[in-house]
């Protein structure tokens, strides 16, 4: 795909295909489950909350209907977005799930709207997508993420081959854009190297691997990382990026939202509320705004050519996760709006080959994470987005 010169950035929305029923998830949480039953049944936790949060001009779709898929994709375009990162999931030995929308979109060649890939490499307990257990018995894995080597990494391969070659997919310098959500797993530098090759021999330029990246960590008592009794902030961007960087990969998609929270809440505040809630089981909300959040999101290494930062428009994980998620408030298309100027003014400088910007996310609903129309702003995020991009 073509890039257009001199444009303001690149913006690529990442696409949940959760919107349709699977066998999985119907033995898993009940028949008919998909990303609207956390969303259709959320409560406000706190005066003024906007929950439950409801979809105006698309509703409550299904993506197994072309006209919707065609409709997000008009939506899409006139709000300068350049194209969809489609969540892929890929857990091993040919085990895929949720493929049926991608699946349709690249063998129609409906909607003619760009796209890539962004392989989701991480296992579904049943806490995945809800905060209730699942009506799984005994084990709370339901579809752990496998690493089988050469051999299935090959046969991966072979299933996308097709999308790779599509006149829609998006590139970056001549090579297909490939997204991991986890770059530090052990086995993915033998993963991209084996792509590598067969990208080479199969008439490919290349794989353009992304690594997503926190642009900070908390660290537990212990001493690992991990979000549990969290002792202090390692503000070490500029080496968390050339970790994943050094791994092998091509870029970084950089997200900021750990070190955004820390610095806009203040540490002994995130440090007492883990350890309440990890020692006592108590639950106390967890609040932000998001003026503060935008003002400590991005860093100067998102300036970096081979960085590409992401702008979240606002966050509220409580429909899967009740009271103890994560919750961005006051979030407005005015402030969206100043995210997306200072996140232009971070690109300025770069080639416009690289002035990628992930959105996260284009309909991640149950998170608070979208730019969709809904009933309380409408299209404002969208219009907000088109006005500095157009």
């Amino acid at each position: 795909m073509d890039v257009i010169k001199n444009k303001k950035a690149r913006v690529i929305a990442f696409y949940l295909p959760q919107f349709h029923p699977i066998p999985e998830n119907d033995s898993w949480w009940g028949k008919g489950f998909t990303e609207w039953t956390n969303v259709g049944k959320a409560k406000p936790l706190f005066r003024g909350h906007y929950q439950p949060r409801v979809p105006a001009d698309l509703g409550y779709y299904d993506l197994r209907y072309p006209e919707v898929r065609e409709e997000q994709a008009n939506l899409a375009r006139e709000a300068g977005i350049e194209g969809f990162a489609y969540w892929h999931y890929w857990f091993g030995n040919g085990k895929r799930l949720l493929e049926k929308p991608f699946n349709e979109v690249l063998t129609s060649g409906k909607p003619d709207f760009p796209f890539c890939l962004a392989w989701a490499n991480h296992s579904w307990s049943n806490s995945t997508w809800n905060k209730e257990h699942s009506k799984k018995e005994g084990s709370s894995m339901l579809m752990e993420q496998q690493y089988l080597g050469v051999k299935d990494y090959t046969d991966h391969f072979f299933s996308v081959l097709d999308a790779f070659k599509d006149k829609r997919y998006i590139t970056v310098d001549g090579k297909a854009v490939f997204v991991i959500y986890n770059p530090q797993d052990s086995h993915i530098p033998e993963f991209m190297s084996v792509w590598r090759a067969l990208a080479l021999k199969n008439g490919l330029k290349g794989i353009h691997f992304v690594g997503e990246t926190y642009n900070a960590t908390l660290r537990s008592l212990d001493g690992k990382n991990k979000h549990k009794l969290m002792l202090k902030l390692t503000n070490d961007v500029a080496d968390r990026y050339n970790k994943t960087l050094n791994s092998g990969f091509d870029s970084v998609c950089s997200i900021g939202m750990i070190r955004a929270e820390i610095l806009s809440k203040g540490l002994l505040n995130k440090y007492l509320h883990g350890t309440m809630s990890k020692l006592f089981n108590y639950q106390r909300l967890d609040k932000y705004d998001q003026k503060k959040i935008n003002k400590y999101y991005f860093t100067e290494e998102d300036k970096w050519e081979n960085v590409y930062p992401t702008l979240v428009p606002r966050w509220d994980r409580s429909p899967r996760a009740g009271k103890s998620a994560s919750i961005y408030i006051n979030s407005t298309p005015e402030l969206f709006k100043e995210s997306v100027n200072s996140v232009v003014d971070l690109l300025k400088n770069k080639e416009d080959e690289h002035k990628l910007v992930f959105l996260a996310s284009w309909n991640e609903w149950a998170e608070g994470n979208y730019i969709e129309p809904d009933l309380k702003y409408g299209k404002e995020f969208l219009n907000a987005l088109k006005d500095v991009l157009k």
